[in-house]
C-alpha cells in the first residue's frame, strides 16, 4: 500500500479512494480524541467511541485498531483555524499528528473544524443530554459533525 501526504484537498483525498469505503473522522482535542465513522457509501456519520490521549504510540495503536474492526478506507481529521481561516499552534499541531499518523497507509483528509464543537453542543442540548452526558460525548459528537461534513462534499465531487 503506498503512503499518502494528509491534504486538505477534497479533490485528491476523493481520487485515492475511487471506491469509497468507511471512513473515520476525528476531533482532536489536548487529551481526549473524538472519534465518528460512516458507511461505506459515504451517506451518514455517526458518533464512536472517544479515545483517551496518551503518548502517539499508544494513541496510534488505539486508532490502528478501530481502523482494522472497522475497516476504515480513510481519515478526516478536524483542522482548528481560526475564524478568519488563519492556522493556530493547534493547526501546526494537528498538521503534525495527521504526518505521523501517515504511519497508518490511509490517505487523510484535514477538514475545516470550524464551529463543530458549538455544533455538538448545540446538538447535544436538543437531544436533552445531561451536563456530564454532554462532556463524555461532544468530541465524538464533534467528529461526526467534521466527518459529516467532509462526506457531503465528497459525494458532490
Amino acid at each position: 500500500m503506498a503512503a499518502f501526504a494528509p491534504t486538505t484537498h477534497a479533490s485528491a483525498f476523493r481520487a485515492a479512494l475511487p471506491g469509497g469505503g468507511r471512513l473515520l473522522g476525528l476531533d482532536l482535542g489536548t487529551k481526549t480524541i473524538g472519534t465518528a465513522l460512516c458507511d461505506a457509501g459515504w451517506s451518514f456519520a455517526s458518533p464512536a467511541p472517544l479515545i483517551r490521549r496518551a503518548k502517539f504510540s499508544k494513541d496510534k495503536a488505539a486508532l490502528g485498531e478501530l481502523i482494522g474492526k472497522q475497516a476504515v478506507q480513510g481519515i478526516v481529521l478536524g483542522l482548528p483555524l481560526n475564524l478568519d481561516g488563519s492556522e493556530s499552534p493547534r493547526s501546526q499541531s494537528t498538521r503534525a499528528f495527521a504526518r505521523n499518523l501517515a504511519e497508518l497507509e490511509l490517505p487523510i483528509l484535514l477538514w475545516d473544524e470550524r464551529w463543530s464543537t458549538v455544533a455538538a453542543e448545540r446538538t447535544l442540548i436538543e437531544q436533552d443530554a445531561s451536563r456530564a452526558r454532554r462532556a463524555e460525548r461532544i468530541d465524538s459528537v464533534a467528529a461526526a459533525i467534521i466527518l459529516q461534513a467532509a462526506i457531503d462534499a465528497l459525494v458532490q465531487l
